[in-house]
């Protein structure tokens, strides 16, 4: 008796179904919210790619006059602003599909309210790092294009979100990191390097009789290397041994090109020190 029952039941449930999706009205209502999704989907997707368009050439107009400000905040700026617009019209875009479906959106966003009091204490570090993000931009702590060092690793900042900010290390890997969990910054690339190249030579050598030919060397380097902010300095001698002195030259770059120049000098300096029948060897080095 019971299993008969059960059939019967299972039968009315599977004849509900097939009424259902056999009644012409539901097939209506299914096109037409499919075209509306459709449709929504893609004004959203054109909405994106002309906003983030304008927002760029804003930006692209105004480093061509006289109000440009800095580039690197430019690019910063830039780039949130365009996260920016993708998650309000995405999230414009969800609300349209939920209301197309028939979902009641204002009785979500209600329900979210109450839910929203109940996991606020759970939501504190997203609102920290919202909150860090706007003042690492505006404080122009770092921006894009920046060489930075932080406690979850060091390298080139490739994006700062609202959320994230992240990192691509020097050898391609990409760190992605909580706004809120950034604190002690070391930024590479707003001052310029200021560095300093030792060689050690047999303490016999003649440094005086190979000086003025190094400084004059080293006179010709910034019409060949823009980066060098002068010419670098021959400081001579600062530290010897019984058998070697430790002669120094200081130079000064543009931001985090110091170690690029550096191994030209110190070659080229190493084949003047050669001429004069001097072996020079690297010492301790000081450029990065």
């Amino acid at each position: 008796m019971k299993a008969e029952v059960k059939c019967m039941d299972m039968q009315r449930f599977v004849q509900k179904w097939i009424d259902y999706f056999s009644n012409p009205e539901f097939w209506d209502k299914a096109f037409a919210a499919f075209i509306e999704i459709t449709l929504i989907l893609v004004i959203s997707a054109i909405v994106v790619r002309v906003a983030r368009a304008v927002i760029a050439r804003v930006f692209r107009i105004r480093r061509r006059t006289p109000l440009r400000g800095n580039e690197r905040r430019d690019t910063t700026i830039l780039r949130l602003l365009q996260n920016i617009v993708v998650y309000l019209v995405y999230f414009s875009a969800i609300v349209g599909i939920l209301s197309s479906l028939g979902i009641q959106v204002a009785g979500l966003l209600a329900g979210a309210g109450v839910a929203g009091l109940a996991i606020g204490f759970g939501a504190q570090s997203l609102v920290k790092d919202v909150i860090t993000g706007f003042f690492i931009i505006f404080e122009d702590q770092f921006g894009v294009g920046d060489y930075i060092k932080l406690t979850g690793g060091e390298g080139t900042v490739v994006e700062i979100g609202l959320r994230t900010t992240k990192i691509q290390g020097p050898t391609g890997e990409q760190h992605i990191i909580p706004n809120g969990g950034i604190t002690n910054v070391t930024n590479y690339s707003v001052n310029n390097t200021k560095a300093t190249i030792d060689l050690d030579v047999p303490v016999n050598a003649d440094i005086e009789a190979v000086q003025s030919v190094i400084q004059q060397y080293l006179n010709t380097l910034p019409a060949e290397h823009e980066e060098l902010v002068r010419a670098p300095q021959f400081l001579g001698v600062v530290n010897f041994t019984k058998d070697e002195a430790t002669v120094r030259i200081t130079y000064e770059t543009l931001p985090r090109q110091a170690a690029a120049v550096g191994r030209v000098m110190r070659r080229d300096v190493i084949s003047i020190f050669a001429q004069f029948g001097f072996i020079a060897t690297d010492s301790d080095e000081g450029d990065e």
